[in-house]
């Protein structure tokens, strides 16, 4: 013993490093302990300031709970449910979901599936008693075979997977729970009342503090989240139309484009995008959304911006590649490419302007036709270079810029149309441009007539009126002047 505690001592015995190292660990612990404390702490609190409503919706669930609760504490209430309050609690728990789409969805889904299955599962037992003792455990569990086997099979259908998924569950769960316990259990009728109605309670106190209660409209954040996206993506045609990949070499030194890659998340919003316009049609009308609010609209416009944001992928793979482009050539295409970037930037900019404040999306017009201007100017200026000498396999790269910003011009026209029919369906408000008064023609310079005088001391009856410039306040009256009035300096004689 003595011999090992020496070895210990001098650290030469086998186990030294593994008591060293735990010892080590021992000591760390307090400090590791409160790192981890510090990071939970600090992630709770950027979670909430990051969303807010996070903390809301969480004191609301509470609040939910607390309320249907007092169906056990109030002895009124728990004599006339008795245990199947609890399925009030339950439901609380299910069906409160953040949004209030979201929790209507699974409130209305849940109580009407509850319903539906309680009726049919007290008529089963009903019909299958007819059969006699031995008949009637045949006859439920024929009935439970084909009820659940075609409800199975209707989840299938895509609108009901979309809208009822959730009610069709309930209602096999339901419908299987009355049947086999109703062969069993005295009071079916009692049971399923019970059920029924701490059901509709717990539903219809989650939907009321939903909607009533700092309320979170997925129709609003999928209107958000649109143009959004819309946004992400024009600040990254903005950056590259600003000429970073476009700029000619200085010095021998190819200039290093600025990673901008807010348009990724884009990408990956279909899931979100779909679930929240599913939420956004079970909600009433509310604030500057109308009860059949045009929200399959969204998904068709979200759809033609993810296509945009793949373009976008594929242009930006490009772009940052090591591949050198012959000056001669950036010079051919360099105006034209930064044009088409920057109009579509701006055009996209306006649509998301549009739909944020939902007023007409007309100011995006000007921008877009900018835009496929510039996709004109380039290939006049490609059918006028000469590149017969050149070499192909240099230009390449720069070519498939040109190309996929050719395509991406085409990808927001049809954004624009889409949002434009957002507009008509949704009835966003007309921007009518101010028409100024019509203001008449004014001199902004002066006249003079001058007499001239003869030889003899009379005056000449013609006059000499010089008219150094004039302004016109009407566009209709403009021509018809211009071809009166000469322009600049002028002598006219009058009789």
């Amino acid at each position: 013993m003595e011999i090992i505690n020496d070895q210990l001592a001098r650290g030469e015995h086998p186990k030294a490093g593994v008591f060293e190292r735990a010892w080590s660990w021992v000591k760390a612990l307090p400090g590791n302990f409160k790192n981890k404390v510090t990071k939970v702490a600090k992630n709770t609190i950027k979670l909430g300031k990051d969303d807010p409503r996070r903390v809301i919706h969480s004191l609301k669930v509470a609040m939910a709970l607390t309320l249907v609760s007092l169906l056990y504490y109030w002895r009124a209430l728990y004599d006339g449910l008795g245990v199947a309050g609890m399925w009030a609690v339950l439901t609380v728990v299910v069906v409160f979901e953040f949004t209030v789409g979201a929790t209507l969805s699974k409130g209305l889904n849940r109580s009407f599936a509850t319903l539906l299955a309680g009726a049919l599962g007290i008529g089963a037992n009903h019909l299958a008693s007819l059969f006699g003792e031995q008949g009637e455990p045949i006859i439920l569990g024929v009935l439970v075979f084909l009820l659940a086997a075609a409800s199975t099979f209707s989840r299938f259908f895509p609108r009901i997977k979309e809208r009822y998924d959730y009610g069709v569950l309930i209602f096999i769960l339901t419908f299987s729970m009355v049947t086999v316990s109703g062969y069993r259990v005295e009071g079916l009728l009692q049971m399923a009342y019970q059920r029924l109605i701490t059901i509709l309670i717990g539903g219809g106190t989650c939907i009321i503090l939903s909607i009533f209660l700092c309320p979170v409209w997925a129709g609003e954040d999928l209107h958000s989240l649109i143009a959004s996206n819309i946004d992400k993506i024009a600040n990254y045609l903005e950056g590259i139309g600003g000429g970073e990949y476009f700029q000619l070499p200085k010095d021998g030194k190819s200039t290093k484009v600025t990673q901008n890659n807010g348009y990724k998340s884009v990408l990956n919003s279909k899931n979100t995008e779909e679930s929240w316009a599913n939420f956004a049609r079970w909600e009433p009308g509310h604030g500057r959304f109308k009860f059949r609010h045009p929200w399959k609209q969204y998904l068709k416009t979200g759809a033609l911006v993810r296509q945009c944001a793949y373009q976008i992928e594929t242009l930006n793979s490009h772009i940052n590649s090591d591949v050198q482009v012959p000056q001669e050539f950036l010079q051919i295409i360099q105006a034209s490419c930064i044009t088409m970037s920057t109009e579509s930037g701006k055009a996209l900019k306006a649509l998301g302007t549009a739909i944020k404040t939902m007023k007409d999306p007309k100011s995006a017009c000007q921008h877009l036709e900018n835009s496929k201007n510039a996709v004109e100017e380039l290939h006049i200026a490609l059918k006028a270079a000469s590149l017969e000498d050149a070499d192909i396999l240099a230009i390449i790269p720069a070519a498939t810029i040109a190309s996929i910003l050719v395509e991406i011009v085409t990808c927001v026209e049809k954004i624009s149309m889409s949002v434009y029919e957002l507009s008509q369906l949704a009835d966003f408000k007309v921007v009518e441009a101010t028409v100024s008064p019509e203001i008449k023609p004014q001199l902004l310079h002066k006249g003079s007539i001058n007499p001239i005088l003869l030889d003899d001391g009379d005056y000449n009856p013609h006059v000499v009126i010089r008219v150094d410039e004039i302004d016109m306040g009407s566009h209709q009256e403009d021509d018809k002047i211009s071809r009166q009035t000469p322009k600049g300096p002028k002598q006219i004689e009058e009789v």
